[in-house]
């Protein structure tokens, strides 16, 4: 049953990278829907399976923009490498603050993953020479995808780079998938229901906390690379905390504790703000209703009013000739 409903999982994230373009005129909003779906991938691993509410998440996406912006303006290293070391540097990052915060639990763990992020905030405000402070690392190229000096995919156009995120997202959604429905991820199920529990049988928690930290945030700092070579420039906005909060309210939004749920929670944060900054400037405080709302009546989030309306329909009798004649 844990397989079926992984698989349906997988077929729903592959069907929406596929039916994105078909309904969307813009490539770059598309490809911004699956570059935050990543990030709030990396934050449910945390919030939903492992039970920890981390502020830290725009560290490690500032950190994917930062590097990948370095080592393509200033190394010219080939793209697929600094993919690679931008995810590297994500998971010692996240490793570093989750040495430290794991330590503490509730208001205290938050207080940390939150002083953190201020710290590193006010590290890359503080050094323009390697950041660009204010302005951010300009000019990020997109190379295209090449294996031997043979270019495979040129990324050029807006499509023609949703189509590599777009491929990228989905076996990042795949490994998570494994990681999730593995001895570690029922591990770490365990850990948010009862972690005193959890460590009486022997598990070590700290490490396995540490271990989702690091995977976290490897997975939000790719996020954070994908939208510098998307915009072009690595912004000092990236790292800031308002980045935390916003992939946080996206993970809410979707729902915890299912992976799916993280595609739906950035589909709808990102295309709802795009839609209502058109009408009115001041749309954050819809979106503020709208968390409210979830907060009361939705508290699994999207993909649980989805759950209760799919249990609502299956419950109720359909209605038939033969029914009718019986009531009557």
């Amino acid at each position: 049953m844990t397989h079926l409903k992984s698989h349906m999982q997988l077929v729903l994230a592959l069907l929406v990278a596929l039916i994105l373009p078909l309904c969307m005129q813009s490539g770059s909003l598309a490809t911004e829907v699956l570059i935050y779906a990543l990030a709030v991938l990396g934050c449910n691993l945390l919030l939903g399976f492992t039970g920890l509410l981390s502020f830290g998440q725009g560290i490690f996406f500032g950190l994917g923009s930062y590097t990948v912006g370095i080592l393509l303006t200033r190394f010219a290293l080939p793209m697929p490498l600094a993919l690679l070391a931008a995810v590297g540097v994500g998971a010692l990052a996240a490793a570093f603050v989750g040495w430290f915060a794991i330590r503490q639990r509730g208001t205290y763990f938050v207080m940390l993953t939150l002083a953190f992020a201020q710290m590193f905030y006010f590290l890359a405000y503080s050094l323009p020479d390697v950041t660009g402070g204010d302005n951010g690392l300009l000019d990020v190229p997109r190379p295209a995808v090449s294996v031997a000096g043979t270019e495979l995919l040129s990324l050029t156009t807006p499509w023609q780079f949703y189509t590599f995120v777009a491929v990228c997202f989905l076996i990042v959604f795949w490994i998570l998938l494994r990681i999730t429905n593995s001895v570690f991820g029922r591990t770490l199920l365990a850990i948010r229901d009862n972690e005193a529990r959890a460590a009486a049988v022997g598990y070590n928690v700290r490490m396995f906390k540490l271990a989702a930290f690091a995977i976290s945030g490897a997975v939000t700092a790719l996020a954070g690379a994908f939208l510098a070579m998307m915009t072009g420039i690595a912004p000092l906005s990236s790292i800031e905390y308002h980045t935390s909060e916003m992939i946080l309210v996206m993970t809410v939004i979707g729902g915890t504790g299912n992976l799916f749920a993280s595609v739906l929670g950035a589909a709808f944060y990102v295309l709802f703000a795009d839609w209502l900054s058109t009408l009115w400037p001041r749309w954050l405080m819809l979106l503020g209703f709208l968390l409210i709302a979830v907060s009361l009546f939705m508290q699994k989030g999207l993909w649980g009013l989805g759950e209760r309306v799919w249990l609502a329909l299956k419950r109720s009798p359909a209605t038939t000739p033969a029914t009718e004649e019986k009531r009557t």
